[in-house]
C-alpha cells in the first residue's frame, strides 16, 4: 500500500503551503516508507508516499502521461496492467509500474474508464490541460480514501484521515466504486454489478464454477517483484487462499523470483484455536510457517498506537485490528511486503454465525449485499491500515470483482444454512473445494466452524479487553455517556474506551461521522438483528454472542 494527498484550489500558493503538504504527507509515510514524491502546479499538490510492489526501480510516483500534461498519484494494484497496455500501444509508458496505465487510459477515454481496471485502488488525476482533476475508489473500498474542504474553498484527498483532518473544515470516507470529477463537481457511481440492487439472483450452483472463479482471483494477486506470503489463520478462508496459491506458485511470475515454497504467518494466545488448525494446514500444504505469540497485556498496550492507525471506534474491528497490528511488525521485519489475507468471504457467502437464524432466502440475500457495501467501514479497513501501519500490503481475492459477481449470482437458496441436510455456514465454498481426488485441505479444516478473527487469536483476548476497559470506565462515565457522546452513543464499557481514545487523536465531529453505529450481534448489521429476539440481550460483535450457534457462546442472560 501507499500514501496519496492530494490538494486542489489552495489560496496559499507560498513554499510555507508546500512546506506544510509535505509535512502532512509524512504523517502517511508508514503506508509507503520506500519513496516519496510531490507535484506541485499553481495552487494543486500531488503527494505520494511509495510502498514499491511492483517495479520497485523505476515506479515512484507521482506518475504521468507521454508529454506530462497528466498527473496520477495512485495507492493500490492494477491486476489487468498489461492486459490494458496491450489496448495503449500507441502510448509510451515510462515505468514498468501496473499504476501507470490510469494516466494513458484518462488520455484515452477520458473520464470514463474507471472500469476498465481491475484491482484495488485510490487515485488522484490531475489533468494540467484545462486545471480540472479527478478522484476515484476501488469498487469495494479495499483501499481507504477520504475526501475533505478547507475554509479557502480548497478540496482535499488522503489515503487516511490524519493527513487532512487538521486542515479541513469538513471531511469524509470517499464512497467505494465512486467518482469524483472536478467538472461536474459531485460524487457519481462507476460500478454498477447486477448485486447491487439487491435483487433475488435465481442462478444455478456450480461447485465448478465458483472454483474456478476464486483460483482465478487468486493467482492474479501473486503479481509482484518483492517477498510475499498469506495471512494464515486456520480458518476456512485464509486456509483456501493458502492451498491455492501454494497449488499455483509454481505457475506464476513470483515463482522465478522467490522459489515454490509459500511462507504463511499466524498470530494467536499460545494456545489458542487459530494457532493450532493454521499449523495444520501449512503443514497439510506444504508452507514456510510462521507463529507469532502475544499476550493479551501486549495487546492492550498497543490499542492507542491501533486506534490512531485505523481511525475508527467500531469494538469488532479494534478488537481484531490489534492482532493483526502486531502480526504485521513481525512480518515486516522478516522482510516480506505484501501478503494474501481471506477477507470478503463471510459477507459474500453468509458466513458469520448469526446467518444461521435468516429466515428465509431473501432476507439472507439482502443481508450479505448490505455486508458488501458496509465492508469499506470493517474488515476493509482493518485489513488495510492494520497491515499499512507498518508498510505491508494485504491483498483480498475474494473481494475480486469478478469472482464477486459469480459468487453473488448464484441462488441463495444454496448459501442458506441447513444442518438437516448437513450444510453448514459457507457450505457452497467449501463444497466447491471438497476434492476427494487432489484434495486442498483436510476435511475437518474444510468444515471448520467460523471463528471472526478477535475470537480465533484466544478467547481471552476479548474477555481480557473488557477487564481492562471495565477497570478505566466507571459505571457513571457509561450512564452519562449519552450526554459526552450524542452521537454513535457508547453501550459498554469497552466501547465507551475505545471512543474516549479515538477522539483524543480525531477530536472533530465529522471524523466521528466516519464510523458506523447501530446495534450489531455476531457482526450482523442492526436488520439482521431482528431475526431471533434473545439476540437483543446480547449485543457484542464476538461471534460468540451467536446463542445457540457457536460451540463456545456466551452464556444466555435472561
Amino acid at each position: 500500500m501507499c500514501g496519496i494527498l492530494a490538494v486542489f484550489g489552495c489560496i496559499d500558493c507560498s513554499q510555507a503551503k508546500r512546506a506544510r503538504i509535505i509535512e502532512l504527507s509524512r504523517r502517511l509515510r508508514h503506508r509507503g516508507p520506500d519513496w516519496s514524491g510531490l507535484h506541485s502546479e499553481d495552487d494543486c499538490y500531488l503527494a505520494h508516499q511509495r510502498l514499491a510492489i511492483v517495479d520497485p526501480a523505476s515506479g515512484d510516483q507521482p506518475l504521468y502521461n507521454e508529454d506530462k500534461t497528466i498527473i496520477v498519484t495512485v495507492n493500490g494494484e492494477i491486476y489487468n496492467h498489461k492486459a490494458l497496455r496491450e489496448q495503449l500501444k500507441s502510448h509510451k509508458f515510462n515505468t514498468g509500474s501496473d499504476c501507470e496505465v490510469i494516466a494513458h487510459l484518462y488520455e484515452e477515454y477520458g473520464e470514463d474508464f474507471v472500469h476498465m481496471l481491475d484491482g484495488m485502488f485510490s487515485f488522484v488525476l490531475l489533468d494540467t490541460r484545462d486545471k480540472s482533476y479527478i478522484a476515484a475508489r476501488d469498487a469495494i473500498g479495499i483501499t481507504p480514501l477520504y475526501m475533505g474542504w478547507g475554509l479557502d474553498g480548497s478540496v482535499w484527498f488522503a489515503s487516511e484521515m490524519k493527513a487532512l483532518s487538521d486542515d479541513c473544515e469538513q471531511f469524509m470516507a470517499f464512497l467505494p466504486g465512486h467518482i469524483y470529477s472536478s467538472k461536474t463537481g459531485g460524487l457519481r457511481r462507476w460500478y454498477n454489478p447486477p448485486w447491487y440492487s439487491e435483487s433475488i439472483p435465481s442462478t444455478p450452483y456450480d461447485p465448478l464454477v465458483l472454483r474456478h472463479a476464486f483460483e482465478k482471483a487468486v493467482i492474479k494477486r501473486l503479481m509482484t517483484d518483492v517477498p510475499f506470503g498469506v495471512l494464515l489463520s486456520g480458518g476456512l478462508d485464509s486456509s483456501l487462499v493458502a492451498a491455492v496459491a501454494s497449488r499455483h506458485l509454481v505457475d506464476s511470475e513470483a515463482y522465478c523470483q522467490w522459489g515454490s515454497q509459500l511462507h504463511t504467518f499466524c498470530i494467536g494466545l499460545k494456545g489458542s484455536p487459530d494457532l493450532v488448525a493454521a499449523k495444520e494446514v501449512a503443514d497439510y500444504i506444504g508452507t514456510r510457517h510462521h507463529e507469532f505469540y502475544f499476550t493479551v497485556q501486549e495487546g492492550i498496550d498497543a490499542l492507542e498506537e491501533v486506534i490512531y492507525h485505523i481511525e475508527t471506534y467500531d469494538v469488532t474491528t479494534i478488537r481484531a485490528s490489534t492482532p493483526m497490528f502486531l502480526m504485521s511488525r513481525k512480518i515486516k521485519s522478516l522482510g516480506v511486503k505484501m501478503v494474501l489475507s481471506g477477507e470478503g468471504s463471510d459477507e459474500i457467502f453468509g458466513g458469520y454465525l448469526y446467518f444461521h437464524k435468516a429466515p428465509n432466502k431473501e432476507e439472507f440475500h439482502e443481508e450479505t449485499c448490505r455486508k458488501i457495501k458496509a465492508l469499506h467501514l470493517y474488515d476493509c479497513l482493518r485489513a488495510n491500515k492494520s497491515t499499512s501501519a507498518w508498510g505491508l500490503e494485504a491483498r483480498v481475492p475474494f473481494l475480486d470483482k469478478e469472482f464477486i459477481n459469480v459468487a453473488m449470482s448464484i441462488d441463495p437458496k444454496w448459501k442458506m444454512i441447513q444442518r438437516d441436510m448437513g450444510r453448514i455456514e459457507k457450505w457452497v465454498l467449501r463444497n466447491a473445494f471438497d476434492d476427494d481426488e487432489k484434495p486442498y485441505l483436510p476435511k475437518h479444516i474444510l468444515y471448520r466452524q467460523k471463528e471472526q478473527f478477535s475470537d480465533g487469536v484466544g478467547y481471552s483476548w476479548i474477555d481480557g479487553l473488557k477487564d481492562h476497559a471495565n477497570k478505566q470506565v466507571t459505571d457513571s462515565m457509561l450512564t452519562n455517556a449519552n450526554f459526552v457522546y450524542p452521537e454513535n452513543t457508547p453501550a459498554t464499557k469497552e466501547a465507551y474506551y475505545y471512543r474516549k481514545i479515538f477522539e483524543k487523536f480525531f477530536p472533530k465531529n465529522a471524523a466521528r461521522l466516519t464510523v458506523p453505529g447501530g446495534p450489531s450481534v455476531a457482526c450482523s448489521t442492526a436488520k439482521a438483528v431482528e431475526w431471533d429476539a434473545s439476540w437483543s440481550k446480547n449485543l457484542d460483535p464476538s461471534g460468540r454472542a451467536a446463542l445457540g450457534v457457536h460451540t463456545a457462546a456466551y452464556q444466555d442472560t435472561k
